[in-house]
């Protein structure tokens, strides 16, 4: 439980030094979807799933708002950009940590729940990569895309033990990232 709340504080303050850097387009998002899921798949129990990944999350926004404040900013939008973003923020972190833990199980559920989780990584880089994305940014192609979209598949590698389950877990994934892709393209 420490380990999941100095884990946060860590990559909360690591996001306020690169985004200083002008370089949080590496960072932000995938830093912290992945500690979420390292903690998600990682927790000893479904309580304790929920419980872990809900510290990492808010010491993360906790180490961005005191982050910005020792700059002068003040700016406690620092996640999120408004207070309801910044709760959505840290349920979507908490959703992926339960997700990463459903993907422990040795079952279907555990497929689906490891191909959500690469669905999700993919939607984002398609839509940041994409021209009439939500989030689209020119200096998200190519490179950064391609890493982060490798990260998706790698993902599926690590968070399935068998092949069968890894393919089934990766078609999850493209609908996912399908679906989603053309929800945030409708908006």
């Amino acid at each position: 439980m420490l380990a999941a709340f100095l884990g946060g504080l860590v990559v909360g303050l690591i996001g306020v030094l690169v985004s200083a850097l002008g370089i949080e387009f590496y960072y932000d998002p995938y830093a912290y979807l992945a500690l979420a899921v390292v903690v998600g798949a990682t927790a000893s129990g479904i309580g304790w799933a929920l419980l872990t990944t809900f510290l990492a999350s808010a010491s993360t926004v906790v180490a961005a708002m005191g982050g910005s404040a020792l700059r002068g900013d003040l700016n406690f939008e620092a996640i999120g950009g408004t207070s309801t973003g910044l709760n959505l923020v840290v349920a979507q972190l908490v959703a992926l940590g339960l997700l990463a833990y459903l993907s422990r199980r040795r079952d279907s559920w555990g497929d689906l729940g490891a191909g959500v989780v690469s669905g999700l990584l993919l939607a984002d880089v398609i839509d940041r990569a994409t021209p009439g994305g939500v989030d689209f940014d020119r200096a998200f192609w190519p490179a950064s895309a391609i890493a982060v979209a490798a990260l998706a598949v790698v993902a599926v590698f690590l968070l399935r033990r068998t092949m069968a389950g890894r393919a089934r877990a990766a078609a999850v994934a493209v609908v996912v990232a399908g679906l989603l892709t053309l929800a945030l393209h409708a908006l």
